[in-house]
């Protein structure tokens, strides 16, 4: 296989090393709490290490979220040069998906989006139609998500970025009001999973990709199974599920928990605080995308569950009596959802029963 041995760690990204920071700075940033007060604001309890941050207001929860794209507008760039198409409008709404979706995590819905795009030449934005696409994308985003675009900052930093290059991220406040909609994180033995699907890779992995493709005799215009080419697959824009915790909102539904499913994969199951096995019974189908990055590149099982989403953006956690509705009233938002598996009892972990892969607990270790 062109692909053999590959993993994400060897492909230049390693949690451990990422994560042991994540860690550390989550302690630090403890310690300037006290200023909150200064402001007549709180920091409420169970929000360090999770996807947003919350400052409690006497009506109100403020989320706030920093994101960054990653490594996609890379294959974007190579797949330009290649076919002369711009992708930059699904790399736009990439950018917000990958904000967004954080946030939302806490129940808060996104008010303002900003961007933040690096760059290490000025000049990268004459190339116009890039340059637009990634505006209009980005607006097109911030319209799904419901949110105003509020601005943005555009650093011009030569000798940091590369000329050539743009590093794409941005950040995004919401709002919880009232206060009984915060997603706090208060589940049980017994509880469902709902488990809502991807439209492909999103913005997780593509670093392994970008590895996977320079093995390959085609590259990314290597063709798979559906008749399209790598390089395109990999730019499918990413699903915004702002209307769905909208919607669970305005039924008096709110998740027990909600997992933005990027990186660490289907291992971010287990984030939550408490002993909990998070058990699914069926995986989705795998899309050509993930097939052929099982087939051809060879990439193991367990490391791409580990890694990618796998077919799955997002999931949330209910009570069990809630699970059919929450799943129906995901899909009459317009997204595929089904109730995917069950809290039980026990140390934590996430097993996933059809694939026969276990994720114990010390495989996620992002909590100070």
């Amino acid at each position: 296989m062109e692909g053999e041995g590959l993993s994400y760690k060897a492909s230049g990204v390693d949690y451990d090393k990422l994560d042991w920071f994540k860690r550390y700075c989550q302690k630090k940033a403890y310690e300037t709490k006290k200023n909150l007060a200064r402001s007549g604001f709180a920091e409420p309890e169970k929000v360090r290490g999770e996807s947003a941050y919350l400052v409690e207001t006497e009506s109100a929860y403020w989320a706030h979220v920093e994101e960054g794209l990653g490594t996609k507008n890379i294959v974007a760039d190579q797949m330009l040069a290649l076919t002369g198409v711009s992708y930059y409008a699904a790399i736009g709404v990439d950018t917000v998906a990958a904000i967004v979706n954080d946030l939302i995590t806490s129940g808060a819905l996104p008010v303002v989006v900003a961007m933040h795009a690096a760059v290490g030449d000025a000049a990268w934005f004459t190339e116009e139609t890039r340059a637009r696409d990634l505006a209009e994308g980005f607006a097109r985003g911030c319209e799904l998500a419901g949110a105003v675009w509020g601005g943005g900052e555009t650093p011009a930093l030569k000798g940091l970025v590369h000329d050539a290059g743009v590093v794409l991220a941005g950040s995004a406040m919401g709002r919880v009001e009232p206060k009984s909609r915060r997603i706090v994180g208060d589940i049980g033995a017994g509880d469902k999973i709902v488990c809502l699907h991807s439209s492909g890779i999103h913005t997780n992995g593509l670093t392994l990709c970008r590895k996977i493709a320079e093995r390959l005799p085609n590259g990314l215009l290597t063709e798979l199974e559906d008749g399209r080419s790598f390089g395109e697959s990999l730019l499918d824009p990413s699903v915004i599920y702002a209307k769905f915790i909208a919607a669970c909102q305005r039924r008096d539904a709110t998740p027990k928990y909600a997992i933005h499913m990027t990186g660490h994969g289907w291992r971010k199951l287990m984030r939550a605080d408490g002993d909990f096995v998070y058990e699914i019974d069926k995986t989705p189908p795998l899309k050509p995308i993930f097939r052929f990055i099982l087939d051809r590149a060879g990439v193991d099982m367990k490391e791409a569950y580990g890694t990618f989403n796998m077919g799955v953006g997002f999931a949330v956690i209910v009570s069990a009596d809630m699970a059919d509705d929450c799943a129906r009233l995901a899909q009459g938002e317009g997204y595929e959802a089904y109730v995917a598996g069950t809290v039980r009892a026990g140390n934590k972990s996430v097993v996933l029963r059809d694939r026969d892969i276990v994720f114990e607990e010390a495989s996620l270790n992002i909590k100070s």
